[in-house]
């Protein structure tokens, strides 16, 4: 099986004791493709490291939510000149978080949309990392719909939302979260949703998933959540791991 993680944050200060050593093994998990994802333009430089070592390390760089409370003109510079590498293959993970509302709403909000617009100015999908803040997501998409073309990372929305997404040309990736016991919603969209628009991802240091809950998460763990959505599809593992790397390659744009 070919596999692709297609949101991954190796770059993070968890894997700095074994960063290497574990990258190194991965092809042999079946791990063909991986990106990672700068969620903090500040510290691209160590997505960037990775992907220069590392053939089938690919990257993503934008301000994530939680962090476009320091955004200026001057980091969106920085953005669109980090997107130049031709490694890079999409700007985010960028979106609204209403959870922890770590930066203000009116932020959130601002820099979501300048950031959309600077994707589809310079010709890149967008990752989009929404939660609970659908109403407004959804708002500021359909406003910005012309040209939009992305991922909804880690998506936790409903079927109905899902279908909107869709008309929007936006495509899911799902991780370990799909494995836990209160998975209803991502298992009801998994099964409804056509597996053309379905992508893997780990999200890991995070969203370890079941039965590794509680350890660091990494791309070698991929595996179990293709196997939880071929068991909700009712599909061979090795099927969905063929699809979803298809549909993870033309999201992005690359061979």
């Amino acid at each position: 099986m070919r596999l692709f993680d297609t949101h991954a944050h190796l770059s993070d200060d968890a894997f700095d004791a074994d960063r290497h050593e574990l990258i190194s093994k991965l092809p042999e998990s079946g791990i063909a493709r991986i990106v990672d994802v700068a969620c903090d333009v500040r510290t691209a430089h160590k997505t960037i490291e990775l992907i220069d070592r590392y053939p089938f390390i690919y990257g993503t760089v934008g301000m994530h939510p939680h962090d476009v409370k320091y955004m200026n003109n001057s980091l969106m510079d920085r953005i669109a000149e980090s997107l130049g590498h031709e490694k890079m293959l999409a700007l985010g993970e960028i979106g609204l978080d209403y959870h922890y509302d770590l930066s203000p709403r009116e932020d959130q909000k601002k820099w979501f949309v300048e950031q959309l617009e600077l994707a589809k100015q310079l010709g890149y999908p967008v990752v989009l990392h929404i939660r609970e803040a659908f109403g407004d997501c959804m708002e500021i998409l359909r406003e910005h719909k012309d040209g939009l073309r992305g991922i909804m990372h880690c998506f936790s929305g409903s079927v109905e939302t899902a279908y909107e997404c869709l008309d929007l040309g936006l495509s899911f990736s799902f991780g370990g979260a799909v494995t836990f016991k209160n998975a209803k919603k991502p298992i009801e969209v998994i099964r409804s949703i056509p597996l053309e628009s379905i992508l893997l991802e780990t999200d890991c240091p995070y969203m370890t998933p079941v039965p590794h809950r509680g350890d660091r998460n990494d791309p070698s763990y991929i595996g179990l959540t293709c196997e939880k959505i071929a068991e909700i599809r009712g599909m061979d593992i090795s099927e969905v791991a063929d699809i979803t790397y298809r549909n993870a390659c033309k999201a992005f744009g690359i061979e």
